[in-house]
């Protein structure tokens, strides 16, 4: 029972984990001590975050744009050069885009949609070789997707293009764990609520206060929040999860229908 929340020895990959919400998934998983990649699209920044984890573990920088399934698949072949197994991918690059509803443009939607969605998808399965050779009856390979709890419920901002794109993760989810699990590989999706990163830095600095008395738990979440979400996903003790979308937001989204 000591080690079921273990994932020591464990590779993971996390996508967008150089800020926000990769990067709290990604220092926990190092310092949890899995050999945790990370990409991102900038290379500098990639970089200097994961010389910076590995001060604590193993944490490697492979920069890449997932927003074309060409750059998906440049990311899964670099995995596959170094690595047999990967034991856990988590798919949480993403953009989003607000603006009026009379103003909303269609590349909002391409760009949004292409990486939120489709990048999700094209990794994913390219990866497939890889989290089969990690995989047991005991203890399935793990993708873990970073949804949202705007695509559970209505948001109060006019990002029609990212709300929509998480909703379509939380189903894409449900569906990938259904066509993956003969092949020992659970799919879930968490699905965020306010979290400080540079994402939500602009919400947080208008309607904070307001964020805040409207969570029942009456804060915003912390590293530690998603980190131990993800590991506990990605432990023994999820191993007989899959096609969950699990809500991390402090019960937001039960009052909203």
């Amino acid at each position: 029972m000591k080690d079921l929340f273990s994932i020591d020895g464990k590779v993971a990959l996390v996508t967008g984990g150089s800020r926000g919400i990769g990067l709290m998934i990604a220092r926990g998983f190092v310092e949890a001590g899995a050999k945790t990649y990370i990409s991102s699209r900038k290379a500098d920044v990639c970089d200097a975050v994961a010389a910076e984890l590995s001060g604590a573990g193993t944490c490697v920088s492979i920069p890449a744009d997932l927003g074309s399934e060409a750059g998906c698949r440049y990311l899964a072949d670099e995995i596959a050069k170094r690595e047999p197994k990967l034991h856990i991918l988590v798919n949480n690059a993403g953009a989003t885009w607000g603006a009026p509803l009379a103003e909303y443009p269609d590349e909002a939607f391409e760009k949004v949609m292409n990486l939120n969605v489709k990048g999700v998808f094209h990794l994913t399965r390219f990866l497939i070789p890889q989290l089969e050779g990690a995989a047991s009856d005991a203890d399935p390979a793990r993708v873990i997707n970073i949804g949202s709890i705007d695509g559970l419920q209505v948001p109060g901002l006019e990002t029609f293009a990212y709300s929509s794109s998480k909703a379509a993760v939380h189903h894409l989810t449900r569906v990938l764990a259904h066509r993956l699990s003969d092949r020992r590989i659970t799919v879930n999706a968490i699905a965020p609520g306010p979290f400080e990163s540079k994402m939500m830095a602009e919400t947080l600095r208008r309607g904070g206060d307001a964020i805040r008395a409207s969570n029942p738990l009456g804060r915003i979440g912390v590293p530690e929040d998603m980190a131990g979400a993800a590991i506990f996903l990605s432990s023994k003790a999820g191993a007989y999860i899959t096609g969950a979308v699990i809500p991390v937001d402090g019960g937001i989204s039960t009052r909203h229908g």
